[in-house]
């Protein structure tokens, strides 16, 4: 079975749901799609949350017997599922508004707010020092092995890296700044990087 991702390789939910299928062995096919015209929010797409997509592949590919990027038990799961609960609220939410206020309010000839930018920052920072603490005892979000809840801080932490110009974030948290090298190495990001250009 192959895939179909609609989406654009340098946006972050496309990026999670491709980083998921690498991971998982699928097969896929990138359908390039002009997001500025909306066009990935009109018919024949059938599930439009990256997150929901990468779950929905991720159980499939553990029910199936093969990798499993959830969790064995229904204890294993929960705290997958709450790091997952995390990155969307307390994560992903701050560098989304960092991300539209620095480089996609710009890129349409607008001025970003740069105190909601600096709010975000700090906000972030606090944000930051609860995972340094928990991967000071793991040494991934969910415990010993890689799951879908490292997997979706890959796109965000990318920008605070790199175009956010914010790496002083990560590499200041010893723990945090280990795991991010540990989950950017992993080939399946990697190949989504390629794509990206």
């Amino acid at each position: 079975m192959v895939v179909k991702v609609y989406g654009a390789a340098y946006a972050a939910c496309p990026q999670r749901v491709l980083t998921c299928l690498l991971e998982l062995g699928f097969e896929y096919e990138l359908i390039p799609i002009d997001l500025h015209s909306g066009e990935h929010k009109k018919p024949p797409f059938l599930l439009t949350e990256s997150r929901a997509i990468i779950r929905y592949y991720a159980a499939k590919c553990a029910s199936d017997g093969g990798t499993n990027l959830l969790g064995d038990t229904l204890e294993e799961r929960a705290i997958v599922d709450q790091w997952l609960e995390v990155e969307v609220n307390n994560y992903n939410s701050l560098i989304y508004n960092m991300v539209l206020q620095l480089l996609v309010l710009p890129r349409m000839g607008l001025v970003g707010d740069m105190e909601l930018v600096r709010d975000c920052k700090g906000k972030l920072r606090k944000v930051l020092d609860v995972y340094e603490e928990r991967l000071a005892s793991s040494k991934y979000l969910a415990g010993e092995r890689f799951t879908i809840a490292d997997l979706s801080h890959l796109p965000n932490t990318r920008f605070v890296m790199n175009e956010g110009g914010m790496e002083h974030l990560i590499k200041g948290r010893k723990n945090v700044y280990r795991w991010w090298m540990d989950i950017s190495s992993r080939p399946s990001w990697k190949k989504v990087m390629e794509l990206r250009g």
